[in-house]
This record gives structure tokens, sequence and C-alpha cells, in this order.
């Protein structure tokens, strides 16, 4: 029966063909946050790897014979981000913006079509190195995992919801991580969840290939499950283990994204968060509790905080001795550069203690393109099209990721939002820290699946540097995860709250942090030589 359908995909063309590999993308979803259906792609990859099968032209060698491949892998990329990042468009949505619901559906599908040229470029570089042997499989991981390296990388990179996530669906799968990262999972899960189309693949004179290719994709899983395994095995139960006796609170307001920004609203954001952040009105706590941090969300003070000294007064008012607040506030500065007495913006987190001084600050260092910034702002407006885009951003970058230890207090560093989807690109200048701080505002995206993958990212960066990650997120999710990326405590979406608990220990220096870009060059260069293995059997043969 497998061998019936297997057949029938492989003879697939025209319009069938690029519907199939619409709707394999789009079941791909399935795998990512919040359903983790992992288990999923071991149906859609391997039907990917038949239609590439497939996927051939009659003619002189060429860029022509390649077509057909990529844009089989353009369709299954099309199905897969429009189904994982529909969830874009309720943007539009926010801040009353209903002059712009009408381009809704083309925005997400324009950003689906866009991201899915990196699955058209895997699909492509596995055609060059594609065989009919049953190394094929580490074809489409080369191609298919260098194009998602490349998708969070290039034009500053958006690797959001990369394909290794699926490998991540349990807490033991996950731990591999620690060692390879999110892209080392990513080409080790292509070739294992692709590996089911060696039960449909009758060609008997690839025997041995066949039983290499099944032995080493038993050994990838081995490994993983292994590793997991071993590494949870010496953890303390969850919770358990603490940095110190120190309580925090993360403070979740759920202030809706249409009011966030209105100027007169502004005090009763701040009379929210002081409510939620004063443990005497918590009617769960018997007597006031002193805590070590107070963490509020991204931007949760929509206004310039050091030109509001009425506000730190009442931040100081709040606060017990001893405590420090963490607050998401936009900063501004005199734009020295700009000759005509400009100011320039920052998405920041303020660290202020309870005489409502500022201890210390730190300015998002990857902003968000076409969000934060707009890129190329310099060069439309040469092309005299800048008026076209203005509003867009208008918050410049950080210079550096910096490293922030107050007396009395553990050492951490800030992932503001969107920060948290970047691997290996979270730990700051001058040390390693206690442990992270994300702070986001996911009120953009309202109760969708974005803000259950927002978080999944970042537990994938607990995992990968062996740190805490204490989460405040405006509408939710707020949570507290240990360093195996497991949920010590969470806050559900579209609540507001409090979370009190303690940071969690942690971890020595992961291998991640230490040989990762080893790991990476080693599968890409191992699993070239599988692939053309397969192609050297092939010129042999014939």
């Amino acid at each position: 029966m497998f061998e019936t359908y297997a057949h029938r995909l492989l003879l697939l063309w025209g319009w069938p063909r690029r519907l199939v590999a619409l709707a394999a993308g789009a079941l791909s979803a399935l795998a990512l946050a919040p359903i983790h259906a992992g288990p999923i792609l071991f149906l859609t990859l391997p039907a990917l790897v038949l239609l590439i099968d497939g996927a051939v032209v009659a003619g002189p060698r060429g860029i022509r014979r390649l077509r057909p491949a990529a844009a089989t892998g353009w369709w299954f990329g099309f199905g897969y981000f429009l189904a994982g990042l529909h969830w874009v468009g309720i943007a539009f949505l926010a801040e009353g913006r209903s002059a712009l619901v009408p381009l809704m559906p083309f925005a997400v599908a324009g950003l689906a079509a866009g991201l899915a040229l990196f699955t058209a470029l895997g699909t492509l570089v596995a055609r060059l190195l594609w065989s009919d042997s049953p190394t094929r499989i580490f074809a489409l991981a080369v191609g298919l995992g260098m194009s998602e390296w490349l998708r969070g990388h290039v034009l500053t990179g958006f690797p959001w919801n990369l394909l290794g996530q699926a490998v991540a669906f349990t807490d033991t799968s996950a731990q591999a991580a620690s060692v390879v990262g999110i892209y080392g999972l990513t080409f080790a899960g292509i070739a294992v969840f692709a590996a089911p189309v060696l039960l449909v693949d009758e060609r008997g004179h690839y025997l041995w290939l066949r039983r290499l290719t099944v032995v080493l994709v038993l050994a990838l899983i081995v490994a993983d499950l292994g590793w997991g395994l071993h590494r949870l095995s010496g953890a303390a139960p969850v919770g358990k283990a603490v940095l110190s006796d120190a309580r925090i609170r993360i403070v979740q307001p759920n202030i809706d994204q249409a009011a966030k920004w209105s100027p007169e609203k502004k005090q009763e954001a701040l009379d929210r968060l002081a409510t939620l952040s004063d443990s005497r009105t918590d009617p769960q706590t018997l007597g006031a509790i002193s805590f070590s941090e107070i963490i509020w969300p991204e931007t949760a003070l929509p206004f310039f905080l050091t030109e509001e000294p009425e506000a730190l007064a009442r931040i100081a008012d709040l606060l017990s001795p001893g405590t420090i607040l963490l607050t998401g506030a936009p900063r501004v500065e005199p734009a020295d550069d700009s000759g005509d007495g400009g100011r320039r913006y920052y998405n920041s987190l303020f660290a202020i203690d309870d005489t409502g001084a500022i201890r210390a600050a730190y300015d998002k260092v990857h902003l968000v393109p076409f969000g934060e910034y707009m890129p190329f702002e310099s060069l439309l407006r040469q092309f005299g099209i800048g008026e076209l885009f203005r509003g867009i951003g208008g918050f410049s970058a950080g210079p550096r990721r910096n490293l922030i230890a107050l007396a009395g207090h553990p050492s951490f560093s800030v992932l503001i939002c969107y920060e948290a989807i970047f691997s290996g690109e979270v730990l700051p200048d001058g040390g390693r820290p206690d442990y992270l701080v994300n702070i986001t505002n996911d009120g953009w995206f309202g109760r969708s699946t974005g803000p259950y993958q927002h978080l999944d990212a970042a537990r994938m960066r607990a995992i990968e540097e062996g740190l805490p990650v204490v989460r405040s997120a405006n509408t939710g999710i707020s949570a507290i995860i240990d360093a195996y990326g497991r949920t010590v405590a969470s806050l559900p979406l579209g609540e507001d709250g409090v979370l009190d608990g303690f940071v969690p220990s942690e971890r020595p220096m992961t291998l991640f942090q230490q040989v990762e870009p080893t790991f990476l060059l080693a599968f890409n260069v191992f699993f070239i030589l599988l692939a053309l293995l397969g192609k050297r059997k092939r010129r042999t043969r014939s």
C-alpha cells in the first residue's frame, strides 16, 4: 500500500505536485508550538523526498534541470510558513489599524512567499547532490539545513520556526541542543524525519548503502535520546535547584495593545503595573514579601522614563529596600551626529533601585526589520521613496550586549523580544551571566500560536547556553524556565497576574558554547560526503 502511494507522489506533475507540496509544508507546521506534533515530519519530509525524486525535466544539463526541485521546495516552504506564521496578520488589527486590514492577507502571503525562497534554494542545492540512492536523505538535510541557517542570518536573519524545533518536542529530545544547537538539530532532524522513505525504496543494488543509511539514522536517534536521558538524569527536580533564596516577581499586566501607546493611558498603565507588583495587595500573601527583582515586560512604561521624575518617584515608593525593578521602556538621547538637534530612540530595559535611581540599562541590539527600523532607509530616501515608509520603526540599535551585575543580585543579560530567537547570539561581552532576562510584548499577535512559538524559542536558548530564562510578557506567556528548558512556572496567555518564584540555578558551560561551529561544519561535511557517496555509486553502476 505504501509503495502505491509513493509511486503516485513520484509521478505527480503540474498543479497536483504543487498542491501536494503545499499541503505537506502546511502539515509540517503542526510540529511547531503549541501542538508539538514533531512526528508529523515522518510523513511530510518523506513526501518531499519523493516529490524531489520526480522533479526532473528532459533536456540539456543546466539550471533548467534544477527548476522543478526548486519549485517543489518553494511550494513546500510556502505552505510551511503560511501555516506557521499566519498569526503575523493579527498585527494589522492592533492599535486600531482598521485601514490596514485589507492588506493583511497580502502581507501574510508575501512574507510566506519570501521565506519560501530559502526553502527553494535548499531543495535546489539538495538536487545538485541528489541521487537515486538512500543517501539522498542526507542531500536533503544539507540543502534544507543550509537554507535554514541562511534564513537565520541573511539581512539580519529571521530564524523563527526553524525545522530543528520539531526535534525538541520532548524535554529529552531537546537536550542535544546543548551540544549542537538548534541548527545542528535541524541538520540531523531533517535526515531522521526523511528516513521513512527508505521503507518504499526498491533498489536492491543499493542494499549496503541502505543498511549504512539506516545505521546512521538510528545512531542519530540513539545519540539524541541517549544524551537527553544522560543530561536530565543529573538534573534536580523541576524548581528545586535555585541560584539563591531571593524571590523574584514577574508581572504580566495584559495591557491591550490598542491602548498601550495612548498618552491618556500612561497613568493607568503605571497604576496597573504598580498594583500587581505590590505584594501587599496580593490576597494570597500573608504579610508583605521582599523580592530581589520585580520584572516588567518590554515597553511596559509607554513613555520616556528618564523624562518622568514622578514615575521614578512612584517606583521608588513601590520597591522594598534592596529590591530592583527591571522594566522595559523606550529611551531617548540627543543624536549628536545629526546636526539638527534631533533625537535617537532605543528599545531598552532599565534596572531601577528602591531610591528611584537607574542603576543600569540595556539597549536592544537586534531590531525587528520593518517593525523597529526600516532596512535600507537611507537608500530609499535617495530614490525619493522614503516618505512611503514614514512612521515605520524609528528605533536605533544598541551598541552591544552587556552583562548587568548589581551588588547583592545574581548577574544577568537581557534579551528583548525578538532577540530570543537568535541562536548563539545571546551572551554579553564581559562574562557569562547567572541567568537570562527575556522581556517581550507579544500583544501584537493576540491569542494565536505566535506567543507559544516565541516561548519555545526562548526555551531553546536556555538549553543551548545552560542558563535559566526568566520571561516577562505583556499579554503572555510569562515563565520561569530552567537551564534544561523545562518550564518551572508560567502564566496563561491573555491573562493578567504575577508569577512569584526563584531563579533556577545555571549549568556549567555547554559544549554548544565551546564548539558549536565545529559540530555544525562536521554535520555539513559528513552529510555532503554521504550524499556524494550515493552519486558515485550511481556513476560506477552506469
